[in-house]
């Protein structure tokens, strides 16, 4: 099957997607051309702030809604500019929105907001949370009620400006065949709005156990996302100069996890970003890119399509093809 298309008014972008009280709403990145000029570090990313769509029924049929703004980047205290991905998670019947923007020394960190519906308004701490540094959170929630977030990106994320959770006076990107940087993991206090721990590395091995090297085309970029099938940890992410978005696999919400293979071959467009849910014993991927816009980068459209595993719970590897 086709990918849809699921909203055709506007630019967005990094769909996060999840399903709340039986109904899958999607939390996106919102593009607009600032007119800032291309740049490797994502200085054309000016996203100011976040809205979020939810969808009457099956993702490829059903009718779209936009709830308009949730969140504006004048609201955030703490905030500078580029308000870049973001994610929602339920707890306790509140909801959690942990967004990534820069503070006002062009920094990136990790905030929260609160709602008390999926469709906000959502009430920005504020501050960020203590620690946090970097972009593309991804928020998971275990069966037992713990909840996780992922999170790390290079070159304009800022990943290789740490090292072990401290800022470098020099950054440093791997290269060759150097052990590349990893997407972080933390788990959440109970109230979701700090982390509980020091982030950790979420390690990424080969059949072997070997680490993908920084020099494979399938080493971790950005856009980390989590699922669970069949009692196993589906870790994904985007390659970013490589495009495609890849997966490993888990016992744990930790790591390490077995390098899989591809989920999506690139699109049009520099970036890939996604997220992978089930609704109704079905599932979907979500991502967008830039068609619409005949190949402007900075303003990309969300997509969805059918994922499917085969027997022995391999992701088969896809095509966005449009509808």
């Amino acid at each position: 099957m086709k990918a849809r298309y699921l909203f055709d008014k506007d630019y967005m972008a990094d769909p996060s997607a999840h399903v709340f009280n039986g109904k899958v709403y999607v939390y996106p990145s919102h593009d607009w051309d600032s007119g800032a000029a291309f740049d490797d570090d994502g200085g054309h990313f000016e996203m100011k702030d976040y809205h979020v769509l939810s969808i009457d029924g099956d993702p490829m049929t059903g009718t779209v809604t936009d709830h308009g703004v949730i969140l504006d980047l004048k609201e955030i205290p703490w905030a500078g500019r580029q308000m870049w991905d973001n994610d929602v998670v339920e707890k306790d019947g509140k909801y959690y929105l942990i967004f990534s923007c820069k503070d006002k020394n062009d920094v990136f960190h990790l905030g929260v907001a609160v709602a008390d519906r999926p469709e906000g308004p959502f009430r920005p701490q504020p501050d960020p949370i203590r620690g946090s540094y970097s972009i593309d959170p991804a928020v998971f929630k275990d069966d037992d009620g713990k909840v996780y977030v992922y999170f790390g990106g290079i070159w304009g994320g800022q990943l290789q400006w740490y090292k072990d959770n401290k800022a470098l006076k020099n950054e440093y990107l791997p290269s060759g065949k150097e052990n590349p940087l990893p997407s972080r993991v933390a788990r959440l206090t109970d109230d979701c709005l700090q982390f509980d721990e020091e982030p950790k590395a979420v390690i990424i091995v080969d059949e072997d156990g070997n680490i993908l090297p920084a020099d494979s085309p399938y080493r971790f970029f950005e856009a980390s996302w989590m699922h669970k099938y069949n009692g196993k940890y589906y870790f994904s992410y985007s390659t970013g100069d490589s495009h495609l978005l890849c997966y490993a696999v888990g016992d744990n919400p930790y790591g390490p996890f077995v390098y899989k293979g591809v989920i999506l071959e690139p699109v049009v467009g520099w970036t890939t970003h996604h997220s992978i849910v089930e609704y109704n014993g079905r599932w979907y991927l979500f991502h967008h890119d830039c068609v619409p816009s005949e190949g402007v980068t900075w303003l990309r459209s969300l997509k969805v399509m059918p994922l499917e595993y085969d027997a022995k719970g391999n992701i088969i590897t896809m095509k966005s093809e449009n509808d």
